[in-house]
């Protein structure tokens, strides 16, 4: 059985990467799948006004098991095998060290909006993950409609 890593941030467009593994597994995959949501490590603002780091740990873990949600409902109503996963830190690199510690074989995940000229066109987490993953990358993206014009 496949052990898949979808990373969401809890955006609707990263939803498109669950619906494509819903669409796998109604194919006839057999798949564990592991949804991770990295929150990023908080500011010296943050650490300053909060005065315990233990009080941040429990806000990122809520807001990243908040952000979870929908994707783990979506793939939990067809049946499938789900584990939760929030990690604090670079999203990027931290998303290979999950691929990793949770002996996933692929990762499935949208293709971002991030910002700069190599990144445009994935977004730079998708991006990184694409050259970095010891795993292969499946990026999806939202289907473009053509007019007939084009």
């Amino acid at each position: 059985m496949l052990n898949i890593l979808i990373p969401v941030d809890g955006s609707s467009h990263a939803l498109l990467a669950v619906n494509h593994a819903m669409r796998l597994v109604h194919s006839g995959l057999r798949a564990h799948f592991v949804v991770a949501n990295v929150q990023e490590t908080a500011t010296l603002y943050e650490m300053v006004v909060a005065h315990d780091p233990a009080v941040l740990e429990k806000v990122n873990a809520e807001a990243g098991h908040d952000l979870l949600r929908p994707a783990v409902a979506l793939l939990e109503a067809a049946g499938q095998k789900v584990e939760q996963v929030v990690a604090t830190g670079d999203p990027a690199n931290t998303l290979i060290d999950l691929v990793e510690t949770h002996g996933c074989h692929v990762v499935i995940m949208a293709a971002g909006t991030g910002g700069g000229l190599r990144a445009a066109l994935l977004g730079s987490v998708t991006q990184h993950l694409v050259d970095h993953a010891p795993v292969p990358v499946t990026v999806v993206r939202e289907a473009v409609s053509l007019s007939e014009d084009e």
